[in-house]
């Protein structure tokens, strides 16, 4: 009767549009209230505990430094770069917002935010020159989904903490998954744009110099992943200090080097982060109340008795595992699911032989698909917003992008060296 009063009470508050974390908290509330002696405040107790974390600290400040870089004039350097690299190619528009998104990934570590930035600027300038805008918005928003998988990834630091894994593996395990799922839509993307007739941005042939050029006046931006992930695997500083520091260098950036963010912009970037970052807080904390419960009433031990009766073989096992975090993707954001099913899914797969790095990669990979999958598609809707283009129509042209990332996740869950190869390079 509690399970069926927590899962009940949490699947109508979806229904009738009950925000994610208000639903858990609720649903929560009501199953102690009707289902168990324990006490109410468990819940707050619970919720505010789990945010007394140090590695949770690095959250708000790459949200911080992702707002300070894309305002603060990367945005255009790196889409220029983008453009010097690919924007003679056939549909050279769709490959340079691909591109883009993958090097603003590298930088913010949020998917709707990535689709903001490029997309703000890339899907009106592709709709001028005659790209049909439901393909337009949906280039965007299925390249801004890497967001969260090339490092430094929110939600690879989120796993990290809640499963005990190293955040600065997980970073290494997110590059070489975020390019090949990169490569798999601008594949996509040529298809389509070679059918349609899209042509190049550029008339003039690729010219390395021009890529040169356009590397050197990105190179502040471009330098960030790289002092992120050489100061943590050189010992220098830890993840949640390398968050830090990658805000002092986007500040020193955008006010000294680039010149394009004033102390008033400043302090709406810091505005913006606080009113972001709390609401990120707030499905945190509930989540690990509403996990917390879970695990009390032993949900997460029969569900991994169900899976492990269904099969002992890793392969099914995570097939299984993909499906339910397809269908979970499409509902429930990416850390609220993080929170709740790391916990019950990761002592599952480790039992049959699955890497907790490997395992946190097709996680965060299967929930990227569920930015762009209807009907919760936080990355659609961003599009659909900054691009003025109705939803309904990104919705069926995102479709083939979506093959695309399914056939990627194959391939990342079944071939785990893509994952594997750089962490073990660097121990």
């Amino acid at each position: 009767m509690t399970v069926a009063l927590l899962f009940g009470t949490l699947a109508v508050c979806l229904l009738i549009g009950v925000p994610i974390a208000i639903s858990l908290g609720v649903s929560a509330l009501v199953a102690i209230y009707f289902g168990s002696t324990l006490p109410l405040d468990i819940i707050t107790q619970k919720a505010f505990t789990s945010l007394d974390s140090f590695p949770l600290l690095a959250i708000p400040f790459f949200m911080l430094a992702g707002i300070l870089m894309g305002k603060g004039g990367v945005s255009q350097r790196l889409l220029n770069l983008a453009t010097a690299m690919v924007g003679w190619m056939t549909g050279g528009l769709s490959m340079v917002t691909i591109v883009a998104c993958m090097f603003f990934a590298a930088i913010s570590g949020s998917g709707p935010a990535t689709v903001a930035a490029i997309g703000g600027f890339m899907i009106p300038a592709m709709v001028a020159r005659k790209y049909e805008g439901g393909f337009a918005s949906a280039v965007a928003a299925s390249a801004g989904s890497i967001g969260v998988i090339i490092p430094p990834s929110i939600p690879f630091v989120l796993y990290g903490v809640i499963g005990s894994v190293s955040v600065g593996s997980m970073f290494l395990a997110g590059i070489i998954p975020g390019i090949l799922i990169g490569g798999g839509l601008m594949f996509t993307a040529y298809i389509i744009s070679r059918k349609r007739g899209y042509k190049p941005e550029e008339a003039m042939p690729f010219r390395f110099k021009d890529v040169l050029k356009a590397t050197n006046e990105a190179k502040w931006a471009l330098l960030i992943p790289v002092i992120i992930l050489g100061g943590i695997y050189g010992g220098v500083f830890s993840p949640t200090e390398a968050a830090v520091v990658a805000v002092v260098y986007s500040l020193v950036v955008g006010l000294f080097v680039y010149k394009e963010l004033t102390w008033e912009s400043v302090f709406e970037c810091f505005r913006e982060a606080v009113v972001i970052n709390a609401t990120t807080m707030i499905i945190i904390g509930l989540s690990v109340s509403f996990a917390y419960f879970m695990t009390l009433e032993q949900i997460p031990t029969d569900i991994s008795d169900f899976l492990t009766d269904l099969s002992t073989n890793p392969i099914i096992i995570l097939l299984a595992i993909n499906i339910l975090l397809l269908i979970v993707g499409m509902f429930i954001d990416t850390i609220s699911a993080l929170v709740v099913l790391t916990p019950i899914l990761l002592p599952i797969v480790t039992a049959v032989g699955v890497d907790p790095i490997h395992f946190g990669v097709i996680l965060v990979a299967n929930l990227a698909i569920g930015f762009i999958t209807p009907p919760l598609g936080v990355n659609l809707f961003v599009a659909s917003s900054v691009g003025g283009v109705r939803f309904e129509k990104i919705a069926w042209a995102i479709v083939p992008f979506l093959i695309s990332m399914f056939i990627c996740l194959l391939v990342i869950t079944f071939f785990p060296p893509l994952t594997l190869w750089l962490p073990g390079l660097m121990k």
